[in-house]
Formats: structure tokens, sequence, C-alpha cells
């Protein structure tokens, strides 16, 4: 009797439910590179390279542990393309009894995974992915009934359902966020200590060279890769964060500086969503660096909330909203994504600088994607369908359970306020005092109109325009509104008009 256990992707954990539910002596691991999983949006080269190089290195890993492992390469010339394909030929070559797997993270690999026992002819056992911090069932016991899911709520719960920084039923230092304190900008001059990189052993060198050959024309740059590709690694990248950058990462985690890439962030998303390590681990890290006085508290809790808070609640989110999500577009945007988001020449310094990043990196901060490319997608009126599929594309921790949340919810505001309070609407004045990108920017921040003024000051005052009848209710954005009806209607008349000529010239 054989077992087949088909591991995905983003499943490289030792202690996965389903490797726990068999045994080397029963069972075959099924690993797959699968064509339709590299390009059911264009994933930038260094998006498919981390997953591939990650996946034959933990398959190595499972056979020094004794496990037979069946590896699917991707120009495996009898290589179907797709998981219910391959998985109905290793069924068969392995005369497999029955098929384990752990569900997959997005409604699409469900949906593949739900065909499997009728391809195969076999008993086909799902069972849940328990590496979160939080159920599917228990989020969705929380979010039934409520109008709106504000994560504030649900991270507090889950501090006390874990412990995190918390005296007894109260939170550490009498506070639960400490978010007012981590939006200062980074004096002039300042040094951030570069992240620990890792040079592409042979095993990554020959993916490298298979993903240039194949997916070379995919936006994005495959020079330079140096993620973790192992836990081993990982582990030394989250030891390299809390002794490095922790302790600044409060401070300056919202801030821009041109010619920085990472600042303090840590990187380890791609890691946590491929499995090499998990949200505990990496939440008690940071927890023991606060205790020992080596990172002040706002750099630890904000940094636990973006993981035992944002992570969790996302995933509990995209699955509780159903697989309709992403079509979802409350602000009845169309405009096709702007040709600048794959890399054609703009002069606003701040988009550049984050469409530069993500093409050399797969990778930019929170603050990039939402509060400027994010935020320009719906000031323009970007159809959210385009940006989701974007943003899936181009970062290499982007699983649409986390990213469509993130870009529907709280990006574009496309859910109409289940997921974000207001829209996360913003002109220059923004990204002038959290960033350096003005100074050097050919347009004038504090110009609103003219041939110099900064676009995102017109487009800003008509994004809310257009949308007066719809947003104007919203409490959060009175100020905004009452700004707006000061201006004289001759001056109104002159900031639609520059927002609208600038669309043009984006069309």
């Amino acid at each position: 009797m054989t077992i087949l256990v088909p591991i995905l992707g983003d499943q490289l954990s030792h202690n996965l439910a389903s490797l726990r539910a068999a045994t080397p002596a029963s069972a075959v691991v099924l690993m797959m590179e699968v064509a339709e999983e590299a390009t059911y949006v264009p994933h930038h080269p260094q998006k498919i390279a981390l997953f591939f190089s990650a996946m034959r290195h933990f398959a190595d890993e499972l056979r020094e542990q004794g496990w037979t492992v069946d590896y699917v390469r991707l120009d495996d010339p009898a290589n179907t393309g797709d998981f219910a394909g391959e998985v109905a030929r290793a069924a068969q070559r392995h005369c497999a009894t029955r098929i384990v797997t752990v569900a997959g993270g997005e409604w699409r690999v469900v949906d593949s995974q739900q065909t499997w026992a009728e391809r195969t002819r076999l008993p086909l056992t799902v069972l849940d992915d328990d590496r979160f911090l939080c159920t599917i069932e228990q989020f969705a016991g929380w979010a039934k009934g409520r109008k709106r899911m504000i994560m504030e709520d649900f991270y507090r719960i889950m501090r006390r359902q874990t412990g995190l920084l918390m005296d007894g039923d109260q939170p550490v230092g009498g506070q639960w966020n400490y978010d007012q304190e981590n939006r200062k900008s980074v004096p002039k001059g300042h040094r951030f200590t570069p992240p620990l990189r890792f040079a592409p052993d042979a095993i990554t060198t020959e993916v490298m060279a298979l993903v240039a050959g194949r997916f070379g024309n995919h936006f994005g740059s495959i020079d330079g890769f140096s993620w973790a590709v192992t836990r081993e690694q990982a582990l030394a990248a989250l030891a390299d964060f809390i002794t490095h950058r922790l302790a600044g990462f409060g401070d300056y985690q919202d801030a821009m500086v041109t010619g920085e890439d990472v600042l303090n962030h840590s990187l380890l998303a791609p890691a946590l969503n491929l499995g090499l390590l998990s949200p505990l681990e990496v939440c008690q890290a940071a927890e023991a660096a606060f205790h020992a006085g080596t990172a002040p508290l706002n750099a630890v809790e904000g940094f636990i909330r973006q993981i035992l808070g944002w992570r969790e609640y996302v995933r509990g989110l995209y699955w509780f909203a159903g697989p309709d999500y992403t079509a979802r577009n409350h602000l009845a945007a169309t405009r096709p994504l702007p040709a600048l988001f794959w890399g054609a020449p703009t002069d606003l310094k701040c988009l550049s600088q984050a469409v530069d990043a993500t093409r050399r990196n797969a990778m930019a901060h929170h603050i990039q994607r939402l509060m400027i490319l994010g935020n320009f997608a719906m000031l323009t009126g970007t159809n959210p369908a385009e940006v989701h599929r974007w943003y899936l594309a181009v970062y290499a921790d982007a699983l649409e359970w986390v990213e469509a949340p993130n870009v529907i919810g709280m990006s574009q505001f496309a859910d109409g306020g289940l997921m974000a309070t207001k829209p996360y609407a913003a002109g220059g004045a923004y990204v002038n005092r959290m960033s350096d990108h003005c100074k050097s920017c050919r347009y004038d921040v504090k110009q609103r109109t003219g041939p110099t003024a900064c676009p995102l000051n017109s487009l800003y005052w008509d994004f809310l325009a257009r949308h007066e009848d719809l947003l104007s209710s919203n409490q959060r954005l009175w100020r905004m509104y009452d700004g707006w009806r000061r201006f004289a209607p001759d001056e109104q008349v002159r900031i639609r008009e520059q927002a609208a000529g600038f669309l043009e010239k984006l069309t």
C-alpha cells in the first residue's frame, strides 16, 4: 500500500500535516514544477526561481530523512503542466492506494485538489494547513455578522491567544499598538545595515538558468538573486534581522529613502510564505529581543503586528470573503493598468523608485506598495482586478491569500470597506513627509496646478470629487471633503482639468 503525498511549493515545512500523517516506509512524496503555476500570471523571474530552488532543496532534505521523493521538473518532456495531471501520472507510476495532501492556500489550487480523486479514482484526504496561528474556522466565527472587520480587534484577540507581548490579560507596556511612534522621517546621512544575502549554489544556479530561458520575457530581473531557499538560510536571515535591523524597524517602517530598498525591513515574508519559517517562531524571536533589551517595544510590537495581526488577518479574510473577492470593484474603476507599472518611464520619482526596486528585487516594502503604487492606481481609477494581477505577478511574497486582501481591500478600497475603514488616498504632501523623493523630483510637490505641479495633488482632489456621492458620508473623510469644498469653484475646475490632462497623457 503506497500513500501518495503531494507537497506544493508553499508547503515546504518538515512538520507539514501530510508528512505527519505518513511514514517514509509507506509513502511517496510528490513535488511538481508545473507551467500552469509559473504562468497563470507572468510571475517575476526571481519569484519563480525562489519557488523552484526552495522546492528542490526541500526535496533533497526529505530524501536525506529517508523519504522517497518523486520530483517532476518543469523541463521533463512528460510533464503535463498542471497539478491534476501530475498527481494522476504519479498515482499510476507508484500504484498508489490513496492520496494525502494539505489544503492549498488559494481558491484556484483548492479547486484543482478537488478533482484529484476523480482523476485518479483513489481515496483523497485533504488535511487542514495547521501552520497558521488562526484557523479558517476560528476567523470565520469572529467575522460572522460584522459589517466591518477591523484588524486591530482581531489582533488583540490573537495577542491574548498566543500570549505574545502580554502581561497577564493586558499588553506589555500598557498599550496594544505603538503605530504612532513608527512614522519618523529618516535623518539625513543615516546608514542602514544591509540584509544578509545568500549566493546561489549549484541548485539555484541551475534553476536560474532554467527560469531565464523559459521566462526571460517576464517583468523583472533574475540578476542579483539572493533569497533564502532553505530553512537553514531562513533561520540565518531571521537572526540577522533580529540582531541588526529590528531595533530600528519601528521608527522608520513607513519611511522611503532614495537608493535604499530595504531600510530596516526584515525580508522574511517569502520564507514565511514558503513554509521555511513558522509565524510563531518569528514572533517569539522578536519578543525575546525586547525582553533581552536589544530592541524597543515600539519596534517589536510593530513587527509582531505585521505577522500576528496582518498576516493572520488577511488569510482569514481571504477565505471568509469567498472566491469572487478579487472581482470586487466598489469604485467602478475601469482604467487599464498604466504602462509605468511594467517599467515605462515616469518622471514621478516616488513611482520610478518603487517600480525599479520591484523590477530588481521582486520586492518593495509595504508603504511603497500601499501609499505609492496602490495609491496611484486608486487615484487614477485603475481596474482593481488588473492591479491585483500585477501585484500577484511581481512580488516574491505574493501568494493570492495574502496579496488579494491587501490590494483589493486595503490598497484599492474595491471591497467597499469590508477591510479598510476608508480609502488610503494621499497627495504629494504625504510622500514629501515620509520620503526624500520629492527633493529630486522634477515636479513641485507644493503646487496643485500648472506645468510643474505634482500630479498626485490634482489626482487626489479629483479622486475625492469623482466619488463624493459614494464617500463623503465616511466619517474618516470629512476633513478631506471639507478641504475640497473650501476651494473656490474656479480653483476646483482648474484642479480637475489638471487631473484630466494627466490622465489623458497616462492613457
